[in-house]
């Protein structure tokens, strides 16, 4: 099977410092992945490269076959990824339906002059956007009728549910969520991990999450790369993964005692 999402050998480098160090990586479609390490690993680094934010230094970048390496982030997303950002990145002063409305601009066909004229047809397919954001905001659980207000009204917790049915309006085939379930209690953590398969189980989108709370990683990833000094460790199964002596010593420093046990127990 190709891959969805495809990196070889991609490095990003900020002057001296080398943030991400020949990285590859492979994320098959259909599957839920997870990009962990520790703090300052290079792990947005990566997602930034992939969505066109960073240009890479060296490698490549495929995907769905192309080369998205130097693209512009609209330009990807119109190709089926999008993603979220570990700083929720809404339009505050816009109302929940708008921020949603938004991400679905690659997928409303309309032209200067219809939406001058406000013709026909751009009436019509403004009406259809806008009842796709609707259902797209139910979907992600949502209460009805929160449309209308102003999206920094609202708790961090519904915040992070905006900026995930904005991403799912541009219709991806991939979405990248980074740090999804920070600053969430564990009720809503518990809601985020079923809402993320349901992206894959219903509607078909490969998830890929870049997370801290390993609880939620090991329960929820059928793959894990895990990122330290830039460089990748380690990847494998959830299972081979907090086996991994290299993973132990990231996490927990080498000297950690074997006494610690494996990445995820007991935390």
């Amino acid at each position: 099977m190709r891959p969805l999402l495809e990196l070889r050998n991609v490095t990003k480098c900020f002057g001296g410092l080398v943030a991400v160090n020949n990285v590859d990586l492979q994320i098959e479609p259909g599957r839920i992945a997870s990009v962990i390490g520790p703090n300052g690993a290079g792990k947005t680094t990566i997602f930034n490269t992939i969505t066109g934010i960073y240009r890479p230094d060296a490698g490549t970048i495929r995907f769905d076959g192309q080369n998205i390496a130097g693209k512009r982030p609209d330009q990807i997303t119109a190709a089926g990824m999008c993603r979220t950002f570990q700083n929720i990145r809404l339009f505050h002063n816009m109302t929940v339906l708008e921020n949603v409305l938004v991400g679905a601009h690659t997928q409303t066909p309309s032209t200067l002059w219809g939406a001058m004229l406000r013709t026909r047809s751009f009436q019509r397919a403004e009406e259809k956007a806008r009842q796709e954001a609707i259902r797209l905001l139910r979907y992600v659980g949502l209460p009805a009728g929160l449309g209308d207000q102003l999206a920094k009204n609202l708790p961090y917790g519904q915040q992070r549910r905006i900026e995930i049915a904005r991403a799912l309006a541009a219709n991806p085939k991939l979405i990248l969520l980074d740090e999804p379930t920070a600053g969430m209690n564990p009720q809503e953590t518990e809601a985020a991990i079923r809402l993320f398969r349901r992206l894959r189980d219903e509607l078909g989108v490969t998830v890929v999450l870049i997370e801290h709370d390993m609880k939620v990683v090991m329960g929820i990833s059928e793959y894990v790369t895990v990122i330290d000094y830039g460089q990748k460790i380690a990847e494998g199964t959830t299972a081979e993964v907090r086996k991994n002596q290299r993973v132990i010593e990231a996490y927990l420093g080498r000297s950690a005692p074997s006494e610690q046990g494996p990445v995820g127990e007991g935390s």
